[in-house]
């Protein structure tokens, strides 16, 4: 090789080196979900897969709760809009937990435990991050993410986990009601819990991310690549993106108060990964739930994360610029 050929590869592989220091690297990223609950769920997944620049996307695990069928009704769920994203096939998509954390912690040294492909999947990719953290972004209850730390209590130093679910301070919302134990179980851990507020009715939880109908009529339907293949969803038709496939869902669901909205609180938890400034953050010591209300404890030296007041403008812009692609 001549010295001029010589400097021409040094000169390329300086270039290539600057430019992967200066590249911002991905959030590694699990997406836990009972995708077939309502609709906001296949919102926070179109929304994460149309962000991949921003998320190294690892697996999409799935887990079944009150609405929504068992984990196959699920996992159909989540294989549609994967599909209807061009994305199937370049995740994993896994099935998790049918029952509860109660019900199936005790059966984990079993080969065919439920749950068992998706806890073990996390388990797996968990145990890769010794250095970073995996995030385990779980947007239904926390079973799978329980049955994982239950099984191998090493991955809890790998994992941050941000968990769209509560009222706090009040009780009840949906992804808590269907399985305390396991949430009560992972605030006994030293695992990052980072707790994303729902708050029905109230300005300062999830819930405020709402759209009214005539917001999803001027937004929704122009969102999303087309597919060469049609998918059939989940309340029959055929959809060749996800914007169509977004007005089936709306047109589906119920709109709730005065003017009528409905809240996309699932896709906000996947915002505030993405860029933390759209909500407050604030550190509380870890309170637990007795009862089906919250206990309080002040002088708990482990703390959690807790994230509120969310800015709806800055999230909603955000969303539609990432799903607003050329085709």
């Amino acid at each position: 090789m001549n010295n001029f050929k010589k400097l021409f590869f040094t000169i390329i592989s300086l270039v290539l080196l600057l430019c992967s220091c200066n590249s911002p690297k991905k959030i590694p990223v699990i997406f836990d979900t009972d995708a077939n609950n309502e609709l906001d769920d296949q919102h926070a997944l179109a929304y994460l897969l149309y962000n991949a620049s921003v998320f190294d996307i690892k697996g999409i695990t799935v887990n079944t709760t009150y609405n929504g069928g068992n984990i196959d009704e699920q996992y159909a769920e989540a294989k549609r809009v994967m599909q209807l994203c061009d994305w199937e096939d370049k995740t994993p998509l896994l099935k998790g937990a049918n029952g509860s954390f109660e019900e199936i912690k005790n059966t984990l040294d079993t080969l065919d435990y439920d749950g068992n492909k998706a806890v073990d999947f996390i388990i797996k990719e968990a145990k890769k991050y010794t250095k970073e953290k995996l995030v385990v972004i779980a947007v239904g209850k926390l079973t799978n993410v329980a049955l994982a730390v239950q099984k191998e209590p090493s991955i809890i130093d790998n994992i941050r986990l941000v968990w769209l679910g509560s009222n706090y301070p009040d009780p009840g919302e949906y992804n808590l009601v269907n399985d305390i134990p396991s949430m009560n179980y992972l605030l006994e851990t030293a695992i990052d819990f980072e707790m994303v507020t729902v708050r029905y009715g109230q300005p300062s939880g999830t819930d405020f991310v709402k759209l009214t109908k005539e917001e999803v009529v001027a937004n929704m339907p122009k969102l999303g690549k087309t597919i060469a293949t049609s998918v059939i969803g989940r309340h029959g038709g055929e959809f060749n993106t996800f914007g169509a496939y977004s007005m089936s869902l709306f047109d589906h669901a119920t709109f709730h108060g005065d003017p009528a909205t409905r809240s996309l609180f699932d896709m906000a938890a996947v915002a505030i990964v993405k860029n933390p400034t759209w909500a407050k953050c604030s550190e509380i010591p870890a309170p637990i739930m007795v009862d089906k209300e919250w206990v309080e404890r002040a002088n708990n030296p482990r703390s959690i994360k807790l994230w509120e007041n969310f800015d709806k403008e800055l999230i909603m812009t955000d969303f539609y610029q990432s799903l607003n692609v050329e085709n």
